[in-house]
């Protein structure tokens, strides 16, 4: 399991069982046998405490063989975590519009990790070497918006773009923007942080 750098409020065995709740979920809309009894009774019988009820953006990510599968979420605290992760594993599995729809086989060789987020604050700055300054690596993660553009990256992207310029260029084309828009100081720009868990441990 791991978590990034915010206070840990959920404990590592509150991760693995909002893991099974997500890969319960997906294996009860393909109709796997036992699968719905299996996430009824979890739900019944672990998720009923109070820090799954509290109000928190959510992510669902799955990767195969390191590969990203699928990653939907909601940044805003509009639901209860269990909630945000039952739907978001649903879409992450088969909404996703970067891929086909999640198989039986593909669950069996899926790791899925859970995101819980912080509420996202705006982040003032003057100039792109402001934003550059201000923005903290494996620690944030960044929504950047200008009219309809709009995209975010978790914290655990830094893994793979560490460097914060290549980070807000990477995150400028997911936003369908111009690659060096972030250096215009046009953009809105709010980040978060996540404590994250995963099935690799």
């Amino acid at each position: 399991m791991n978590s990034a750098n915010i206070a840990a409020h959920f404990t590592d065995e509150h991760g693995e069982i909002l893991i099974r709740l997500a890969r319960l979920t997906i294996a009860a809309k393909l109709a796997i046998p036992d699968a719905d009894g299996a996430l009824r009774n979890l739900i019944a019988t672990h998720l009923s405490a109070p820090v799954f009820q509290e109000k928190r953006g959510t992510f669902v990510t799955l990767k195969i063989k390191e590969q990203l599968r699928g990653c939907m979420g909601c940044l805003t605290p509009s639901e209860t975590v269990l909630e945000g992760i039952q739907r978001n594993a649903i879409n992450a599995a088969f909404n996703d519009p970067r891929f086909p729809a999640l198989t039986g086989h593909e669950l069996e060789q899926a790791a899925i990790e859970i995101s819980i987020l912080t509420s996202p604050q705006d982040l003032q700055y003057a100039d792109a070497s402001d934003l550059l300054n201000k923005i903290r690596p494996d620690i944030d993660g960044v929504t950047i918006s200008k009219g309809r553009a709009r995209a975010t990256f978790l914290p655990q992207v830094w893994k793979q773009l560490p460097k914060p310029d290549d980070f807000l260029t990477h995150l400028c084309r997911k936003a369908g923007l111009h690659s060096d828009e972030w250096k215009l100081g046009e953009l809105d720009v709010s980040v978060y942080q996540v404590q994250y868990f995963n099935e690799n441990g």
